[in-house]
């Protein structure tokens, strides 16, 4: 007889046990799918970007016949100083070495005790804080405008230093995070993550300020101001690191003063930067390879000046204070340095040209085939030791 008709209800479904390295996939929404393996895939253009680098780049000149260890194409500028701080410390021939905050090369040499080739170890680390990145920059924009965010800021010209053994993607899969946290009211989870992120890059105190103006223009009546304290602990890896330098050299200001040595990061007004920049860029004195990423360096700085614009517009308060700090300390130096690679870490410029992009598709064309090109330029320089900002 049909259980039905004797009013028994059915026996509940049985659930398969998944194993337990499956059950952390079931959290993950489809869009974060998507963005995965969105970011997968670029990680394997970047691979094969490489072995090309490797082949049509070898150490020697164009007649050698065997290419060089696809590895050491990444071991490329600031890598030297990070690994050279992690398997000796401070002070121990790497010049001017305290420029580099301490947060990358502790993990680097934490990830070594598993992993012992040292630049495969830092590849690790930015391969899965990059993921970590881009499923928190998924979540930040949301939707659609989340998965077209990824797709843009993986494939922007200075991509490839998402992937290389640099602080960029360890501190955005710290801030990027916070940044969400703080946007969903949990600020002590807000505060111990950009405190990881005042670890790895000077750009965690330009987190902190941003953070203090989003608590301040939350509404009123759901500001939680017992937690404000919370935000004060990213302050305590730079005090710490700046009394460890101090310790060691006496100097108080021994970050700022290593930068000036070795990058020339002394104080000038915005536009002598601008003025120095533009005749490096222009003047036909420097190499033509370093002209060229003069240019790049103004073309970014137009690009940030025209989104802190925008987000001033948009009474979008925090960004705005994350942005404007930014390009003040790049822009207030000898000449620009770095400035593309700031863009990355630049998340309301990907959220918003994503959201361009959706608007129009004309401006998506317009986006994939300027970004597509310029993302492979920069790898091939970047791989092949040339500088890339």
């Amino acid at each position: 007889m049909p259980a039905a008709l004797l009013d028994i209800p059915p026996a509940p479904p049985v659930r398969q046990q998944l194993p337990a390295a499956q059950r952390p996939l079931r959290r993950l929404t489809p869009l974060d799918r998507t963005v995965l393996r969105t970011y997968v895939l670029t990680r394997a253009g970047l691979l094969v970007t490489a072995y090309c680098v490797a082949r049509l780049f070898p150490v020697g000149g164009p007649d050698v016949k065997r290419a060089r260890p696809l590895l050491s194409v990444w071991q490329q500028w600031d890598w030297a100083h990070y690994r050279t701080i992690a398997e000796y410390g401070y002070f121990h021939g790497d010049a001017n070495s305290e420029a580099f905050f301490p947060g990358f090369p502790l993990v680097l040499r934490a990830v070594h005790v598993v992993v012992p080739d040292w630049t495969l170890a830092g590849l690790l680390i930015s391969f899965v804080s990059g993921g970590v990145a881009v499923l928190a920059l998924a979540r930040i924009a949301g939707g659609l405008v989340g998965g077209r965010a990824v797709l843009l800021l993986l494939l922007s010209p200075c991509a490839v230093f998402l992937a290389a053994g640099y602080t960029e993607s360890l501190f955005l899969a710290l801030a990027l995070p916070a940044w969400l946290a703080a946007r969903r009211g949990n600020w002590a989870l807000a505060g111990l993550l950009t405190a990881g992120a005042t670890t790895v890059r000077i750009s965690g105190l330009f987190l902190v300020a941003a953070l203090l103006v989003q608590f301040l223009v939350t509404h009123a009546p759901s500001r939680p101001w017992r937690r404000l304290p919370w935000l004060t602990l990213p302050a305590v890896p730079v005090l710490a690191y700046t009394a460890y330098l101090h310790a060691r050299t006496g100097d108080w200001m021994a970050w700022k003063h290593a930068q000036e040595r070795g990058w020339y990061r002394t104080f000038h007004w915005p536009w002598e930067a601008w003025a120095t920049t533009w005749n490096a860029a222009f003047d036909g004195n420097y190499a033509t390879g370093y002209a060229l990423a003069c240019q790049a360096e103004l073309v970014a700085t137009l690009l940030g000046l025209g989104l802190l614009a925008r987000l001033l517009r948009g009474r979008r308060w925090a960004e705005a204070t994350y942005v404007a700090l930014t390009l003040w300390a790049l822009g207030t130096s000898y000449w620009y340095t770095s400035v593309p690679r700031a863009t990355l870490l630049w998340w309301p410029l990907w959220a918003g040209l994503a959201a361009w992009t959706l608007r129009s598709q004309r401006a998506t064309y317009v986006c994939l085939c300027v970004l597509a090109p310029l993302s492979t330029l920069y790898a091939v320089a970047f791989l092949s030791g040339r500088w890339a900002g």
